[in-house]
């Protein structure tokens, strides 16, 4: 559930694409991304479609633990060393992650509109990393701040980074 710094970072991102004509809203199942999901989709009379793909990482073990409670454990250690190769306890490989969230992405084109995605900061950096070309273990590189914006254009196999981590005002 979206708290009130959640819900007001969602109304500057609905305001921010109060005039970018949106064709559709997919949305990761969580409830936090599908909050948000509504709060844009309200101000374009649009429903959110709900989209595995755009889901977090399954961190498997880790699911529910605080990074306080990760902190000094090895296997936490490598997985923000080594993203590319690293496994979580249990649950998919940032690579799993990354493939099934911009293999959705990549499937946009063929819409011919605008489709603003809701997901997580992993899956957002994963997705920027793969058209940038970057390898996984340069994802903390970069930031992806709450109710930010990161903007692709989408050519064929091709993608462009527009924006990246872009904090509506």
């Amino acid at each position: 559930m979206l708290n009130a710094a959640g819900r007001a970072e969602a109304e500057r991102l609905a305001d921010r694409l109060a005039r970018t004509p949106l064709t559709a809203i997919h949305s990761s199942p969580r409830r936090r991304t599908r909050e948000t999901a509504e709060i844009v989709a309200a101000r374009h009379g649009l429903e959110v479609l709900l989209v595995d793909a755009l889901d977090e990482v399954d961190f498997g073990a880790w699911s529910g633990r605080s990074f306080a409670s990760l902190h000094g454990d090895p296997d936490w250690d490598r997985w923000n060393a080594e993203r590319a190769t690293a496994p979580t306890p249990g649950g998919e490989t940032m690579a799993a992650a990354t493939a099934r969230a911009a293999a959705h992405v990549a499937s946009l084109e063929a819409t011919g509109g605008t489709v603003l995605c809701v997901s997580h900061c992993d899956v957002i950096r994963g997705v920027a990393a793969h058209f940038l070309g970057l390898s996984l273990d340069r994802l903390l590189a970069f930031d992806c701040a709450p109710g930010s914006l990161t903007t692709l254009a989408l050519a064929g196999s091709q993608g462009r980074i527009v924006t990246l981590n872009e904090v509506p005002q």
